[in-house]
Formats: C-alpha cells, structure tokens, sequence
C-alpha cells in the first residue's frame, strides 16, 4: 500500500495527538507529580500576610545567626536580650518532602538553641522563627543547606 503525502499529513497529526494525551494522563495519575500547596490553610494565612511584613521589620533591628555544625544547626540570639522573655516557635519546613517538616519550641539557657543533627536530613531546610520579645512580635526567616 503506498501512502501518499495527505494520509501522512493525518496520521502525522494523530500521533502528534496521542503522544500529547498519553503525558497529559501520565502526569495526571501519577504520585511524583504530586501538586500540593505549600501549606494546607494557604488562603487563611493569605489574609495575615501584613502582620508578617510586620513582624519581619521587627526583626530587622535583632541580629539572629544561624551556624552549621556536626551536631546541628546552631540558632544564635543577641547577646543582651533576657532568655527567658522570649517565647515561640521555630518551623523547620522541608520543601521536598513534607512528612519530615516539624516544630520546634524555643526554650533558651543560653543565648543560643540546637537544632539536633539526627532530625535534619541533607538538603534545602526554610527556618521560620516565630518569637515575642518584651510584648514584641518577630519572625525571621532562613533558608539553609544542611
């Protein structure tokens, strides 16, 4: 049977079709393409967006530092604050894999809290420290390679 070049045309087109709806279906049913939001209450937070801002200019004027060492993340606070004025939480969140996010309290002795080596895997960590200071609202966000 010999083809000539208007049937070739069509079924040029109907593979082309086949082949867009064959990834069309594959990335639609399968788990590695999964699409979640980055956080479950993404419009609720949407709405306390400007107390963020907020807190985050506050921030500004507290010097937070961050070191990496082998027994974890160090989170170093300001010399001349009062350790026990500060209450709050410090979010770990892991953007490749949200079963391994988790939330710390902050409870200082010092001016500085660990973060233990053996909940932190390798890879892309966001830190978000959420902290009242002396009736004083703070966040600071970091973003680590461990």
């Amino acid at each position: 049977m010999k083809l000539n070049w208007g049937t070739s045309i069509v079924l040029s087109f109907v593979a082309f079709i086949a082949f867009i709806l064959f990834f069309v279906v594959k990335m639609s049913t399968d788990n590695k393409a999964n699409h979640d939001l980055v956080t479950e209450e993404y419009y609720k937070q949407e709405l306390a967006f400007q107390k963020e801002i907020d807190d985050a200019n506050n921030a500004k004027n507290m010097a937070v530092k961050f070191n990496k060492t082998n027994k974890g993340i160090i989170v170093e606070f300001p010399e001349d604050i009062q350790k026990d004025k500060i209450k709050g939480t410090i979010s770990l969140y892991r953007p490749s894999n949200k079963h391994l996010d988790f939330d710390l309290p902050i409870s200082l002795s010092k001016t500085h809290l660990l973060i233990p080596d053996k909940r932190l895997l390798d890879g892309r960590w966001d830190i978000k420290i959420n902290f009242t200071y002396l009736d004083k609202d703070y966040l600071y966000k970091h973003n680590i390679n461990y």
